[in-house]
């Protein structure tokens, strides 16, 4: 079992510095995956891992050993890409078998062996002997994973790998990595993507990126549940948590927190801090339809997604810049242009200073 390790890496291209000095501890065997924005740096910080884009500070260790100036045939790493890069020329069979008998000297029965388990394994041996010409997207991408556990790589790096499938083959191919990475429990992965549906699903901790810096490393459900910042709070979650800017000040049983459209939430807890300007924020799941005396917010509904086990309701509470978005079950007895009252459980409140920190925990 092998780690990743980064310390104080950066990347530059000339005077353009595109990741910031990333302190970065993979354990190993863990399933880690990094999210962020188009832009943010995740790919290029997996392109490093695998040798492909030089480091320009900082040092990469894998199983406690300076790989900085190693190839990737050296560091032990097999790598899935978005674009599947498989020789149309060659059978899936010969295409899961070339890396192995490339300068290996590996015998022909050691890399049968490897081809056909990795093949079971992946529910792809009925396709042996077609060429990629002659198979879905979803099956190609599973030969170029075939292809990577062939190799028995330490570390194993996937780019994006389901960008390219459509919306059925994505759960199906999904489900397909999660079980893999089951049986490869002793194998880390690295894993990219834009997706945080992937990301919530498959990674036993989640990185998230933004400007080529980390914002949070933690859990999927630390992550969901405590984002350190705004940015983690809008990010992870779908819809997005609603952020409302108001002003925090103490009152004899808690706080209270004054919103721009002249609303006054009361709390009944410690004032977190010494008050003053703020966001509360709230998911949508977490906001529920209630009387006028228990509401936080009150609002007209603007529109409403009926998506069959849940309904989006999309409410005016004086805000220019977006809707509150609110996710009711079922099919609710609401309306556009229904006046409604929202309220929630005050655990279910995220706090953050004026410069966008976490300033209270919440129960998990």
């Amino acid at each position: 079992m092998s780690g990743v390790t980064l310390s104080g890496v950066k990347k530059s291209y000339g005077s353009v510095e595109v990741l910031h000095g990333i302190d970065l501890d993979i354990q190993p065997g863990e399933f880690v995956v990094f999210v962020g924005p188009s832009g943010c740096g995740k790919s290029t910080l997996l392109r490093m891992i695998a040798g492909l884009e030089e480091i320009t500070a900082g040092t990469l260790e894998i199983d406690g050993r300076v790989v900085n100036s190693l190839t990737p045939k050296e560091r032990g790493i097999a790598m899935v890409f978005q674009s599947y890069a498989l020789y149309p020329h060659m059978t899936v069979y010969e295409n899961m078998a070339f890396g192995l008998s490339l300068g290996r000297n590996t015998p022909k029965s050691e890399i049968d062996r490897r081809v056909r388990e990795a093949a079971e394994i992946l529910q792809i041996t009925p396709y042996l002997d077609r060429r990629p010409k002659e198979l879905s997207g979803g099956q190609r991408q599973r030969v170029a994973i075939g292809r990577a556990i062939t190799r028995d790589p330490r570390v194993f790096l996937f780019d994006e790998p389901l960008s390219n499938l459509d919306a059925a083959l994505r759960v199906a191919t999904r489900l397909e990595i999660a079980r893999l990475a089951e049986r490869m429990s002793d194998t880390t992965m690295v894993y990219v993507t834009h997706d945080q549906v992937e990301a919530m699903t498959l990674a036993d901790r989640i990185v998230v990126l933004n400007q080529g810096m980390i914002e949070q490393f933690g859990t999927p459900m630390e992550l969901y549940r405590n984002p350190a910042n705004l940015f983690v709070a809008r990010f992870i979650g779908s819809p997005s948590m609603n952020i409302v800017p108001g002003v925090f000040s103490p009152e004899d049983n808690g706080f209270a927190i004054a919103l721009e459209a002249g609303e006054r939430i009361h709390i009944s807890r410690p004032l977190p801090g010494t008050g003053g300007p703020g966001y509360i924020g709230l998911r949508p799941e977490d906001t529920t339809l209630v009387a006028e005396e228990g509401a936080l917010f009150a609002g007209k509904v603007m529109m409403t997604e009926p998506l069959g086990e849940v309904t989006l309701a999309y409410v005016d509470i004086g805000r220019e810049e977006t809707p509150f978005v609110v996710k009711l079950p079922g099919e609710p007895n609401i309306k556009r242009g229904d006046f409604v009252f929202l309220g929630a459980e005050e655990d279910c409140l995220h706090l953050f200073d004026a410069d966008g920190r976490r300033v209270r925990e919440m129960a998990v």
